[in-house]
C-alpha cells in the first residue's frame, strides 16, 4: 500500500489541520502513559521546522457527543507547552499564527458529527486550513470527519507515524522470517475471529492465550471453572483450529492455568493443570508450564507479532506473570539479533513497558483494533482515501 506522504519544502505558511491519537490515561489530570504522543512527535516536529502553521485534532475516549471535562485535552496541550484552543470548531487562534506555531484543540468527539462522518461537520473541522495531514493509525480503521471527511475537503496526506505503521506491518505480513509465530491473547475470541483466521493461513504456528485461549480449551472439552469465556464461540473456535489444520499451521492452546478462588488483585494464586480446575476455579493468567512451552516456541522463531495479553498483567507480577515472562523473552531474543518482533495493542504495549522492555522489539504499533484489522487484510478507511 502506498500512501500520498507530506511534501514538507512545500508547507511554509500554510495552515495544516493534524490529526492524531493522543488517546492516552490520564489520572487525576497527569498523563500515565506518553507513547502515542510521542510516535506523533516526528510529523508535529518537522511541520514545525518546515514553518506549517498546525492545528492538531485529536480524541480521547468516548464522550459521545457530549462536552466531558474529564475528557478534555487540556492535560496533553499543558504537558507539550503548546496553546490550547477549547473549540475544535473555533478559528479566532488563526489570526496571531506564525510559521512554525502549533496548537492543541479540544476533544474533536465532544461533536456527534465526528463518529457520524458527518459532512457538514467535517466541512466545518476543515474551515480555514490550507491541507490535512492523518497521523491517527489507531483510528484508522473507522470512517470518521476528522480522519476520512476531512480528506475528501482538504488535499490530505499521511504523517510519519501513519506511514511507518503501515510500512512495518505490511512488511512483516508481506514477506516474513520464518518461522513465523502469532501470539493472540486477549478477553474474547468473537473480536478476532477474522484475524485469528487470516494468522492461520499465514503463520507457522499460532499461540492463543488468556481468556481467548480459555475459549479454545472449552471447546476441546476442558472444564473453563469460574471464569471468563465464550461457550457461545466454541463451533467458532473450532473453525479457527480447522483452518490451522489445513493450512499446516501448528495451533497451539494454554496447558495449565494460574487460578485463584475469586477473581481479585489480591486473590492468592495456584497454578493449575486443565484436569485439575474445578466449577470454583477462577483462571487469571496462563500457567508456568505454557509460558515455558510459549518461549521454547519463541526461541525457535525467526519473526513472532503479538497482540493480547494473557492474564490481568495491569494487577501486577502475581497476575501478570505469562505476559511479562513472554515479553522479556521477545525482546533478549530480539536485542540478540534473532528475531523480528512486532507487537500491537494497548494492554499489551502496556505489559511490554512494565516489563521495561519496549525499546527492545523490533517494532511497536499504536493500533489495537486497526492493528489487527490491517493483519487481517481489512480495508480501513482512513488509509484508502490517502491512497497514492
Amino acid at each position: 500500500m502506498k500512501l500520498r506522504v507530506v511534501d514538507y519544502g512545500a508547507v511554509r505558511g500554510k495552515y495544516v489541520l493534524l490529526r492524531v491519537d493522543f488517546n492516552v490515561q490520564i489520572e487525576n489530570g497527569k498523563i500515565v502513559d506518553t507513547f502515542r504522543i510521542e510516535q506523533s512527535m516526528p510529523t508535529i516536529n518537522k511541520l514545525r521546522e518546515a514553518g506549517a502553521r498546525v492545528a492538531i485534532c485529536a480524541h480521547l475516549g468516548r464522550p459521545k457527543g457530549e462536552h466531558v471535562p474529564e475528557l478534555s485535552l487540556r492535560p496533553i496541550a499543558d504537558y507539550m507547552k503548546i496553546p490550547f484552543v477549547d473549540d475544535c470548531l473555533k478559528r479566532d487562534f488563526m489570526v496571531g499564527m506564525r510559521d512554525g506555531d502549533i496548537v492543541l484543540m479540544e476533544n474533536v468527539r465532544f461533536y456527534c458529527g465526528e463518529e457520524e462522518n458527518d459532512l457538514a461537520f467535517a466541512k466545518k473541522l476543515a474551515t480555514g486550513f490550507d491541507l490535512f495531514v492523518n497521523d491517527a493509525f489507531a483510528v484508522s480503521h473507522r470512517a470518521a470527519a476528522s480522519t476520512v471527511g476531512v480528506a475528501k475537503i482538504l488535499p490530505a496526506f499521511a504523517g510519519e507515524l501513519l506511514r511507518a505503521e503501515v510500512e512495518n506491518i505490511s512488511r512483516i505480513m508481506e514477506s516474513p522470517r520464518r518461522p513465523l509465530l502469532a501470539i493472540v491473547g486477549g478477553a474474547k475470541v468473537s473480536g478476532k475471529i477474522g484475524v485469528l483466521k487470516t494468522l492461520c493461513k499465514l503463520a507457522d504456528t499460532v499461540i492463543v492465550g488468556g481468556a481467548l485461549g480459555t475459549t479454545f480449551n472449552f471447546a476441546c472439552g476442558k472444564n473453563p471453572g469460574n471464569s471468563l469465556y465464550e461457550p457461545d464461540m466454541v463451533a467458532t473456535a473450532r473453525e479457527i483450529m480447522d483452518v490451522a489444520a489445513a493450512n499446516n499451521c501448528k495451533f497451539l492452546m494454554p496447558i495449565d492455568k494460574g487460578v485463584g478462588a475469586t477473581f481479585e488483585k489480591t486473590a492468592k494464586r495456584v497454578n493449575k493443570g486443565l484436569d485439575e480446575i474445578t466449577e470454583r476455579d477462577v483462571i487469571i493468567d496462563d500457567g508456568p508450564m505454557t509460558t515455558d512451552r510459549n518461549i521454547d516456541v519463541i526461541n525457535h522463531a525467526a519473526t513472532v507479532i503479538w497482540n493480547g495479553t494473557f492474564g490481568m498483567a495491569e494487577w501486577g507480577d502475581v497476575w501478570g506473570e505469562s505476559s511479562f515472562r513472554v515479553a522479556r523473552a521477545i525482546a533478549e531474543r530480539t536485542r540478540a539479533g534473532k528475531l523480528v518482533s512486532v507487537v500491537g495493542g494497548g494492554e499489551t504495549v502496556a505489559a511490554v513497558d512494565v516489563a521495561g522492555v519496549r525499546d527492545d522489539i523490533t517494532y511497536v504499533s499504536t493500533g489495537g483494533g486497526a492493528f489487527l484489522e490491517f493483519v487481517e487484510g481489512k480495508t480501513l478507511p482512513a488509509l484508502e482515501i490517502l491512497m497514492a
